[in-house]
């Protein structure tokens, strides 16, 4: 779990730089050179400004429906990634059984062990990195709608609800409601899954982070990150109904 933990923030690190993160501040323009900026950035861009026009000028309303179109559209992935972790989950007793089977560390003995593994996940029909795959399809296009919300000049010129898009919340709520989203999607996608300290730790942390962040960053990305959190709640509820209801009547009856 802990060498997952630290490939997926390797990932994400990988993605960021690549992705250009120095460029956060420069607007996003049709003119906008580099792959990144031409191929995914202003398409997104562009999209929130087309809803935007939709719902007379409201890039509120424009930031809610394309991030519901984006969840949506990499729902089937996280369906996949979901499956695959639960099928490792399930895998478990039998890999911890061959790695005591193959407790030596000599290179003979953990050859065997890998051959073993291989074949187990044969076996199942599992595939050891297909939770981390989606991640890599994932990851490109949540960072650029990021860069989109943040590069996007009109956004900025706009007000939603009681708040300026282009400027923090004045009363917090926003990013409080972002960091009690991210706990709750947290604690409820760990349902079923082995207690782990670093997932623990994370529980909390995550939301913490989302806070301070959300407090200092344009209402419009908090705006996203609410409505994206309460998609990923409702998309976990969908896949893993069962046990969390399972875990809720386990709870009650304790």
């Amino acid at each position: 779990m802990k060498k997952k933990i630290w490939f997926l923030l390797m990932v994400i690190v990988l993605i960021a730089v690549i992705s250009g993160c120095s460029q956060v501040n420069e607007p996003i323009t049709k003119e906008s050179t580099g792959i990144w900026n031409q191929y995914v950035v202003y398409p997104l861009s562009w999209l929130i400004t087309y809803v935007a026009n939709l719902a007379g000028a409201n890039y509120g309303v424009a930031i809610i429906v394309v991030t519901l179109i984006i969840r949506s559209a990499l729902l089937p992935l996280m369906i996949k990634q979901t499956r695959s972790t639960k099928a490792m989950q399930a895998l478990q007793p039998e890999m911890t059984k061959l790695r005591e089977k193959h407790s030596s560390k000599d290179q003979a003995t953990q050859q065997k062990l890998q051959q073993e593994m291989m074949q187990l996940y044969q076996k199942h029909g599992v595939n050891p990195i297909g939770g981390c795959l989606p991640i890599f399809v994932q990851m490109p296009i949540l960072i650029g709608f990021y860069h989109a919300i943040m590069r996007t000049t009109e956004i900025k010129q706009h007000s939603f609800l009681w708040f300026d898009l282009g400027h923090p919340d004045p009363i917090y709520l926003l990013p409080l409601l972002a960091g009690v989203t991210t706990f709750i999607q947290q604690k409820i996608s760990m349902v079923g899954m082995p207690a782990n300290p670093q997932m623990s730790m994370m529980l909390w942390l995550m939301p913490i982070m989302i806070i301070v962040f959300a407090i200092n960053f344009p209402a419009a990305l908090s705006l996203y990150w609410v409505v994206g959190n309460i998609f990923s709640i409702a998309q976990t509820y969908f896949i893993k109904g069962p046990e969390i209801k399972k875990a809720k009547t386990g709870g009650a009856s304790k």
